[in-house]
């Protein structure tokens, strides 16, 4: 029977997993570490770079070196994330047609999806290598709150790296299965995911063998990243203080975003942390270095507010269960920020009981990515279900520009739910379907999904005509959406396709290029620089 491969594709690091002996197995990569960095380098001589090659090589490549590629997928370029995202990264976006974000390199223009594609063939090389045989599907996690666009771009990259995705699971959920896989226990449990570029809490119940989504919440916005900037902006406004010069050379500005990851590492460990820089900056008067010291206390006063900018979520997710936090059993954290001692200290405090610590928070989702896959293929011996809900409301835009939800946030999923409408004028014979997902009472400050329209409705006065609108939602959180009108019986549905994102047409293109470049390259220069 072939392996099915589990996925968690990072915002900093991506791990990959698959199920030995009933037990997951975190599976190295070329170079032997857990975990591969999520970056992606083009070189002046045409080599593509990837994982720890292409991060050691980032000082001197910045403009042409993709990090953070997550906190991009799915994301329209004008949005307000994005204007603050370009702020502080050395490579250049550029917008799509359609208004997405892409990456411009070299004179190329290359889509997120792509980009992560990269990433994923080479996890998928990782497994074949280990494993010794072909292997062709996975399971992939996702952040709770990405939405239908996130969601989808995420598959589209799969499917670029010639990999089928046989279930997209949540990533919060995903490490309650890996932690909860040897668990004989009932109990409430929170997951509190706080990776590179997002944050998710889930509350799930587990009951023999079940495993119950509750609610979750979200920011896909808030990670370790963030943490980052606040450290690279601390070190840029010390040394404007002390010599009145900003910086702003790109080489430099990746310079100060290394030593801002190292610090923030060190500090998890250690109370202070040194910076030195040497000849950051060139002046008539010669050359400028950095040399500081930062301590945990100070790290933890520049950037106690974003951790206090989660527990609102923590709240809401508490609120959709009906529990308190008294009634949580076990913590688990999720995402390399979780080490971040402050973070752990205000989750212990809010919960008031320790955080579970002996999984790695970062391999985690992956082993729950690959239980997923043994469930798939019937490789436990025990009875897992694994019950899901959707993060965020489905409906369709009404009269005036309004929204009316069909499907509600934290619905179990896979669901099905239909409500009626009618026209509102005389004589109406076709309905615009206009699919949108999210929280707010306007249309226009909810996602686009999809419009199609409903035709051949029989001439009547307006509010007399019978307007069926049904949601579907898949156990991978995505939809499919059908409106019928109910006295002709005709019928118009839409598997709902992201409004913005790859066409079929890009897609298909996208592929044959990367099956020439595997075709050309093998596993080419990547990772470990060796083919």
């Amino acid at each position: 029977m072939e392996h099915i491969i589990g996925i968690d594709l990072g915002t900093t690091n991506s791990c990959v997993a698959v199920m030995e002996s009933s037990l997951p197995k975190v599976i190295p990569n070329l170079e032997g570490f857990t975990t591969t960095p999520s970056v992606v380098s083009f070189t002046t001589t045409g080599k593509m770079l990837i994982g720890n090659t292409a991060l050691r090589q980032a000082v001197t490549n910045p403009e042409n070196t993709l990090y953070a590629i997550k906190r991009v997928i799915g994301k329209k370029y004008k949005s307000e994330e994005i204007e603050e995202f370009k702020k502080r990264i050395p490579f250049k976006l550029t917008e799509a047609e359609n208004g997405d974000v892409m990456f411009e390199v070299q004179s190329k223009v290359i889509s997120p999806q792509e980009a992560s594609s990269i990433i994923l063939r080479y996890l998928k090389d990782c497994a074949q290598s280990y494993l010794g045989e072909k292997v062709t599907k996975a399971i992939i996690t996702v952040p709770a709150h990405f939405n239908d666009h996130q969601r989808q771009a995420t598959k589209d990259a799969a499917k670029i790296a010639g990999l089928e995705i046989l279930r997209v699971i949540n990533e919060p959920t995903s490490a309650c299965l890996a932690h909860g896989l040897n668990s004989k226990r009932n109990s409430k449990v929170a997951v509190y995911d706080m990776g590179g570029g997002t944050f998710d809490i889930s509350i799930l119940e587990i009951e023999e063998g079940v495993f119950n989504v509750l609610a979750t919440s979200g920011n896909t916005f808030l990670g370790g990243e963030d943490f980052d900037n606040r450290i690279m902006d601390w070190i840029k406004d010390d040394f404007k203080k002390k010599n009145n010069i900003d910086i702003t050379d790109r080489l430099a500005l990746q310079r100060i975003k290394e030593a801002a990851e190292n610090t923030k590492r060190e500090l998890s460990f250690s109370t202070k942390s040194e910076i030195n820089l040497p000849f950051i900056s060139s002046q008539k008067s010669g050359s400028m270095h950095i040399k500081e010291t930062l301590t945990r206390n100070q790290l933890e006063k520049m950037t106690e507010d974003l951790v206090k900018k989660s527990l609102p979520y923590v709240d809401e997710a508490l609120g959709s269960s009906h529990l308190k936090s008294g009634d949580i059993d076990e913590i688990i954290l999720v995402g390399g920020q979780t080490r971040m001692p402050l973070l752990k200290r205000m989750i212990t405090d809010y919960f008031q009981k320790q955080p579970i610590e002996h999984i790695n928070p970062e391999e985690i989702v992956a082993m729950g990515a690959a239980i997923q896959s043994g469930i798939i293929q019937k490789k436990m011996s025990d009875l897992i279900l694994l019950l899901d809900v959707t993060p965020l409301s489905l409906g369709i835009e009404t009269e005036n520009k309004g929204y009316t939800k069909i499907i509600e946030k934290n619905t179990k999923i896979p669901t099905t739910k239909t409500m009626s409408f009618t026209t509102v004028e005389d004589n109406q014979r076709r309905v615009k379907i206009h699919v949108l997902q999210g929280e707010n009472e306007k249309s226009e400050d909810n996602i686009s999904l999809a419009v199609f329209n409903l035709v051949g409705i029989d001439p009547a006065p307006a509010g007399i005509p019978q307007i069926d609108v049904t949601f579907k939602i898949n156990s991978d959180g995505l939809v499919q959406v059908s409106a019928k009108d109910m006295s002709t019986g005709k019928e118009q549905r839409i598997e709902v396709k992201p409004s913005s994102g790859l066409s079929a047409e890009e897609l298909n293109k996208i592929i044959k290029r990367a099956e020439r470049e595997q075709e050309r390259d093998g596993l080419g220069e990547i990772d470990n620089g060796k083919a």
